[in-house]
C-alpha cells in the first residue's frame, strides 16, 4: 500500500479515536439529574408514574445523563422503603428492551432507587444535603432536579415553600416541578392557587400535567391538522361541519374515591381538562411551528376566549343510583343525606368566531355507562341525496374521528372516511398505516370506510409527559392564562348547576334511553322524562301556579321554571293580540338577572313567536359599550337575538356611546332614543314592558337617588346608579305608565325581604321606586316566584 494511503488511514483513526473521546466527555458534561416523586408510594405513583420513570431512564442510559431517583411520602423510612421497591420490583419491561437487557437495566434502576421521607422542612434540608453529597462525592456537576408532586392539590403550596426554600437546585441547574390536577375547584380557587405557588416557584419552573395531553393521539391531533391542511382548509368549518363530539365514557364507578369525587364531580374531574383540552387542539388556529410552545400556549387562549357562556340551560347532569348510597358510606353521612354531585353530564358549546358560528360541540361524560370508550369526532355535513344505492360510498357518513382506545377498536388511531379524502401520515417513522380491518363497526360505518393511522409502538401518556417535562418542553401542558382561561369559562356553569337535582340512572345498559339528550335551539334537555324520583316532594311541590293580588294588581306566583313559562306564554299572547290590531309587537325588556331565565325561554319559541313581526327595545342600559359583557344589550343579543330570527331594523339598543364617548348629555343620546320610540310606536305607548326589581326597590334604572326634575316629562333620561357602572339610559315613569301592559318580574330569596315591604306600603313611596310604577291605561302583573314569596 503506498505511503500516502498509510498517512491517511492513521490520521482516520486518530479523527475517529478523538471524535469518540470528544462524545464520551459531552457525555459526562450533561450531568446528573435527582428525581422526586412526593406521594411516591400512592396509586397514581404505583400505576403510572414509576412506570414512565423507568422508560425514562432506558430511553436515556448510556446517553450522558447520571440519575438518583427518590420516592417520598409521609412515613418513616422503615416502613415507606419495601412499600416502594415492591412498586419497583413490578415495573414492566419496555418492550424495544431484550430481557437480558431489561434485567440488567432494571438492576440499575433499582440500585439508583430510594425511599425518603417527605414530610417535614427538615425532610427537605436532609434530601437537599445528600443530592449535594452525592455529586459531590461522585465529582458530577449537577444538570437539574425534578420533582413530581403525586399529592391532593391542597398540599401543593406547603411543599413548594418547602422545595424553594430548602432544596433548589444550583444556579447553572434546571428545577422543573410537576402538579398533577386538580388545579382548583373554580375560578377563584385555581386563581389563589396559582398566586400562591407564583410566589415560591417560576412559571417556567411548573409542569400542570393533564394526561390526556401526553396521549398518542391526542399529541398528534395538531400535527394531522398542519400535515393535511390544503384538505381540511375548505372543509374545517361552518358551512360543512354538521357538528362535534367530544365523548369520556366509562363503566367504573366512583367507589374508593368518593372522598374526592364528591368534591369534583364529572365536570370538573374530565370536562374542564381533559375534554377542554381536546376541544381546543380541535378548533384553535394551527400555529405556524408545532415547536413553538409559546405560539401553541397563545393560539389556546384565543379559542377559549371564543367561547360562548353556558350555564344550566346548556346542560344535562345525571347520577348513578348506587352513588348517594357510597357518599353516605365513606364520608359517613347520614341516610337523609343526598349529594346533588353529578356523574354524568352532557353540555353543549358554540364558539363565536366566524369560522366554528353556529356549530354545535357536544361534551358527553360519565361514569356507570354502558361501554369504556374515548373519541372525538368530527361529523360533516352531507351534500348528497342518495335516490338508489345507500351503500354507495358517497352516500355513507362522512366523519374524521380521533379515537382514544377501549371498545370496539382496541388501539388508539385516527380515523377518515374515506368519501372525505385520503389523509397524509401524521408522523411518517412512528404512526403506520392501518391496512387489515377487523369485522366491526366505528360510529356508523365499517372500518373498511375509513383511512386508518396508528401509533406502531402504544406507549403511555405518563411515559410521554414524563419526558416531555425532562427536556424542557412546555406545548403539551397546561400554563397558568390557559388554566384560569378554562376555569373562568367553567365556573358559571358549575354555580348555576349547583342547586339542580341530577338525574337518576341505574348505570349500565340499564340506562336504556334515560340519558339521552336533545337540542332545543341552544340548550339541551334530556330526550325522556325519568322514571325515579329524585326526592320524595315536599307539599309546596304540589302548587303549580297560583293567581291573586299584590298591591292591587294581578299577581301571578309559580316555582322558577313555572313562573318563566307562563310569563312566555303571556308575552306569546299579548304579542299576537298587538299584531292583529296593529301589524307590530313593540316589547320593551330591561336588564339584570331576573329576565335572563325568560330570555332563555323565549329563545325556545322561535318557530312559534311571531319574531317577523316583534321589535325589541330596552327599558335601560348601563354607559358601557355594547360589545362588553356589562351591557343589558349584550346580554338580550346573546341569548336571545342569536337564536331567533329577528329582522335587523326591528332591533334597537340604547344609543349609549356616540361620537365615541359614551353617555354625555350634550351627544344627546336620550333624546335620539326617544324619537326612535317617537317614530315607531304609536302614541309612545309599548305593548308590553318587562321590569324587574332590585333588592333596594330600584326599576329599570331609576333609583332612589334619581332627580328626573323635567326629565320626568320625557320618555328617555340619563341617570346615575350608585353601583358602578354609576351611568345609566332609563325609560322614564312616563314612557313606563304610558304602556298597555307592564310585567314585574321578581325572582330569588333575597328579594322576599323586599316583597314584605312593598306589601305594606299603599301607593307610592320615595324609598321604593317601583311604587310609581302605575300605568294609566294600561294594567300591571306581577310574576313572583315562590322563593322570594315564600322565603
Amino acid at each position: 500500500m503506498p505511503r500516502i494511503r498509510w498517512e491517511l488511514l492513521v490520521l482516520a483513526i486518530i479523527c475517529w479515536q478523538r471524535c469518540q473521546t470528544d462524545v464520551q466527555e459531552a457525555k459526562r458534561s450533561l450531568g446528573h439529574v435527582t428525581v422526586v416523586v412526593v406521594g411516591g408510594t400512592g396509586d397514581l405513583a404505583k400505576k403510572y408514574l414509576w412506570q414512565g420513570f423507568f422508560q425514562l431512564y432506558v430511553d436515556q442510559v448510556g446517553k450522558g445523563h447520571t440519575f438518583s431517583f427518590y420516592g417520598g411520602g409521609l412515613s418513616a423510612s422503615e416502613k415507606g422503603t419495601p412499600v416502594l421497591f415492591g412498586i419497583l420490583k413490578d415495573l414492566a419491561c419496555p418492550p424495544e428492551l431484550s430481557s437480558e437487557r431489561c434485567a440488567l437495566v432494571k438492576e440499575q434502576f433499582l440500585h439508583l432507587s430510594q425511599y425518603q421521607q417527605l414530610k417535614s422542612n427538615e425532610d427537605y434540608e436532609k434530601l437537599c444535603q445528600q443530592i449535594k453529597q452525592q455529586v459531590a462525592q461522585e465529582g458530577m456537576t449537577e444538570a437539574g432536579r425534578f420533582f413530581y408532586l403525586s399529592v391532593p392539590a391542597f398540599a401543593y403550596a406547603d411543599i413548594a415553600e418547602k422545595i424553594n426554600s430548602t432544596c433548589r437546585p444550583p444556579s447553572e441547574a434546571w428545577l422543573r416541578v410537576v402538579l398533577e390536577k386538580p388545579f382548583g375547584h373554580d375560578f377563584a380557587s385555581a386563581q389563589l392557587l396559582d398566586r400562591k405557588l407564583s410566589g415560591q416557584l417560576k412559571e417556567e419552573e411548573m409542569y400542570r400535567i393533564d394526561h390526556y395531553l401526553g396521549k398518542q393521539v391526542v399529541s398528534k391531533i395538531l400535527a394531522f391538522r398542519k400535515e393535511n391542511k390544503k384538505l381540511l382548509d375548505p372543509i374545517w368549518n361552518k358551512h360543512h361541519i354538521e357538528r362535534i363530539e367530544i365523548v369520556l365514557k366509562e363503566t367504573l364507578d366512583a367507589k374508593g374515591r368518593i372522598q374526592f369525587y364528591d368534591q369534583y364531580g364529572v365536570i370538573r374531574d374530565v370536562l374542564q381538562n381533559h375534554l377542554t383540552e381536546v376541544m381546543t387542539l380541535m378548533l384553535m388556529k394551527v400555529p405556524s411551528n408545532l415547536s413553538k410552545s409559546l405560539e401553541i400556549l397563545q393560539n389556546k387562549l384565543n379559542f377559549l376566549a371564543s367561547l360562548q357562556h353556558i350555564d344550566s340551560s346548556n346542560a344535562v347532569v345525571g347520577q348513578y343510583q348506587a352513588y348517594n348510597v357510597e357518599v353516605q358510606e365513606e364520608l359517613n353521612k347520614t341516610k337523609n343525606f343526598f349529594s346533588l354531585t353529578p356523574t354524568f353530564a352532557g353540555v353543549i358549546i358554540h364558539v363565536d368566531n366566524a369560522q366554528y358560528e353556529g356549530i354545535p360541540i357536544f361534551m358527553i361524560s360519565g361514569k356507570a355507562l354502558d361501554e369504556r370508550v374515548s373519541y372525538a369526532r368530527v361529523l360533516f355535513k352531507s351534500d348528497v341525496f342518495c335516490v338508489q344505492d345507500p351503500n354507495n360510498v358517497l352516500c355513507k357518513t362522512k366523519q374524521i374521528i380521533f379515537y382514544l382506545g377501549h371498545s370496539n377498536l382496541q388501539y388508539p388511531a385516527i380515523l377518515v372516511s374515506k368519501n372525505l379524502f385520503k389523509p397524509e401520515l401524521v408522523s411518517s417513522g412512528d404512526w403506520k398505516e392501518v391496512t387489515e380491518y377487523k369485522d366491526v363497526n366505528m360510529l356508523g360505518l365499517p372500518l373498511s370506510d375509513y383511512y386508518i393511522q396508528s401509533p406502531v409502538v402504544l406507549r403511555e401518556a405518563y411515559c410521554e409527559l414524563i419526558s416531555q417535562v425532562f427536556s424542557g418542553r412546555k406545548d403539551n401542558f397546561i400554563s397558568a392564562e390557559g388554566l384560569l382561561a378554562s376555569w373562568a369559562f367553567w365556573t358559571p356553569l358549575l354555580e348555576s348547576l349547583s342547586q339542580v337535582y341530577p338525574r337518576i340512572y341505574p348505570g349500565g345498559v340499564s340506562n336504556g334511553n334515560l340519558l339521552n339528550f336533545q337540542v332545543r335551539g341552544n340548550q339541551v334537555a334530556f330526550s325522556h322524562e325519568a322514571v325515579v324520583n329524585v326526592i320524595n316532594p315536599g307539599v309546596d311541590s304540589n302548587f303549580q301556579i297560583m293567581q291573586g293580588k299584590y298591591r292591587s294588581s294581578e299577581m301571578i306566583s309559580a316555582w322558577p321554571q313555572e313562573l318563566v313559562e307562563r310569563l312566555a306564554s303571556d308575552l306569546l299572547q299579548a304579542a299576537q293580540e298587538a299584531i292583529v290590531e296593529e301589524g307590530q309587537f313593540h316589547l320593551a325588556l330591561s336588564g339584570g338577572s331576573s329576565p335572563v331565565a325568560l330570555l332563555h325561554s323565549l329563545a325556545l319559541d322561535q318557530y312559534t313567536f311571531p319574531w317577523r313581526n316583534t321589535h325589541i327595545w330596552q327599558v335601560d342600559e348601563r354607559c358601557v359599550p355594547h360589545t362588553e359583557s356589562g351591557s343589558n344589550f349584550r346580554v338580550i343579543h346573546d341569548l336571545l337575538l342569536q337564536q331567533v330570527r329577528i329582522p335587523y331594523f326591528n332591533i334597537h339598543p340604547m344609543p349609549v356611546l356616540l361620537t365615541q364617548r359614551l353617555c354625555v348629555e350634550e351627544d344627546g343620546g336620550a333624546t335620539l332614543y326617544e324619537k326612535e320610540i317617537n317614530k315607531y310606536i304609536n302614541a309612545s305607548s309599548f305593548h308590553y314592558i318587562l321590569l324587574g326589581v332590585g333588592e333596594d326597590g330600584h326599576t329599570a334604572s331609576l333609583f332612589q337617588d334619581t332627580k328626573l326634575g323635567s326629565a320626568e316629562e320625557h320618555l328617555v333620561t340619563l341617570t346615575e346608579s350608585p353601583i358602578k357602572p354609576h351611568q345609566r339610559m332609563s325609560l322614564t315613569f312616563t314612557a313606563i305608565n304610558k304602556a298597555k301592559k307592564v310585567g314585574v318580574l321578581i325572582m330569588g330569596k333575597n328579594k322576599h325581604e323586599l316583597i314584605t315591604q312593598l306589601s305594606r306600603i299603599k301607593g307610592e313611596s320615595v324609598k321604593y321606586p317601583i311604587t310609581k310604577v302605575q300605568p294609566k291605561n294600561g294594567t300591571l302583573t306581577w310574576y313572583i316566584d315562590y322563593d322570594a314569596l315564600l322565603g
